[in-house]
């Protein structure tokens, strides 16, 4: 089980915004900061921080969703907080019931908000 992770962005202020407006749509909150770092609470943890650094790695990081709706809310905040389309909501071939969004934020980060439909399981 991973505790936390921290994804480079280049610009704080700007990455900031944008993690508070998109991932709000999963039910995250961002309660921590320390310099130019962002921690943002699930409800349980603060599992997920952005973090200002020299250079930018484009990395992929899933977020788990509740539904169909959570996906497609998430992916229409991701729109809106100025990210690029990578995957419009929808069942991928990845495996049975995987339903998922993409979105690229400002940094081409690929963030993905990802449900898993059982009763589209074998």
């Amino acid at each position: 089980m991973i505790a936390h992770i921290s994804l480079s962005i280049s610009n704080y202020p700007r990455s900031k915004t944008f993690y508070t407006k998109v991932l709000s749509a999963l039910g995250y909150t961002n309660n921590m900061e320390y310099g130019e770092a962002a921690g943002f609470n699930d409800g349980e943890n603060t599992d997920f921080w952005i973090s200002k650094t020299k250079s930018v790695v484009p990395t992929h990081v899933a977020f788990q969703a509740t539904g169909r709706k959570q996906v497609a809310a998430f992916h229409k905040a991701g729109l809106a907080a100025g990210g690029k389309d990578n995957g419009a909501p929808g069942y991928r071939d990845y495996s049975p019931g995987y339903y998922a969004a993409f979105i690229l934020d400002p940094d081409g980060n690929n963030i993905e908000a990802v449900w898993y439909d059982d009763s589209k399981a074998e």
